[in-house]
């Protein structure tokens, strides 16, 4: 027997509160809030501060309702918003771990371990490309990602993972030599 709260859900979902009503106003305030921060439609008058709300909004009011109209985008957005907060829990998981262990002082993860920022910063950045890739959906039904690896996989004894690997390689091996020794101090001039 279904709660009243799963009742309510499932008037939710038959309303189009998550196909319609929450992509919408998502969609709508990230990209207010982009135009607002930007400017990127101009100013009001003289004061360089004050972004033109009216046409921020009109214009984050057509591309939310365009993003709506899509469904292959709705579709994306809502298979893809669950996993990115799985992988915040996961990472804010593993941080909370790493606070227990530190010291009393305020954990600074960024300053102290700068190497293991970046580090995790990458791996959460690969994380949602992955994410995203898995939500987009070809028309035969299998995710971009699916079909990445299924074509590494039928193609993983030739060029492109010979590639792939080179490519790694060759982009580690710039980093090590543009990066070069690290500085102890700052010369005075």
């Amino acid at each position: 027997m279904a709660s009243t709260l799963q009742n309510a859900i499932e008037f939710f979902k038959a309303f189009g509160l998550f196909d319609v009503v929450l992509p919408f106003l998502l969609v709508f305030t990230i990209i207010y809030a982009i135009l607002e921060k930007t400017r990127i439609l101009g100013h009001e008058g003289d004061d360089l501060k004050t972004p033109k709300r009216n046409l921020d909004a009109m214009v984050s009011f057509v591309v939310a309702l365009l993003v709506v109209a899509t469904n292959k985008v709705v579709t994306a957005i809502n298979e893809a918003l669950p996993n990115v907060v799985l992988l915040i829990v996961i990472f804010m998981s593993f941080l909370l771990m790493l606070g227990i262990f530190w010291k009393s002082e305020e954990f600074d993860f960024k300053s102290k371990e700068h190497t293991w920022y970046v580090v995790f910063s990458v791996l959460l950045f690969i994380g949602l490309i992955i994410v995203f890739l898995n939500a987009l959906k070809l028309d035969s039904g299998q995710s971009w990602f699916e079909y990445i690896l299924s074509f590494i996989g039928k193609n993983s004894g030739g060029s492109v993972l010979g590639s792939i690997i080179f490519l790694g390689i060759m982009i580690a091996a710039i980093a090590v030599v543009v990066r070069g020794p690290k500085r102890e101090g700052k010369k005075g001039g």
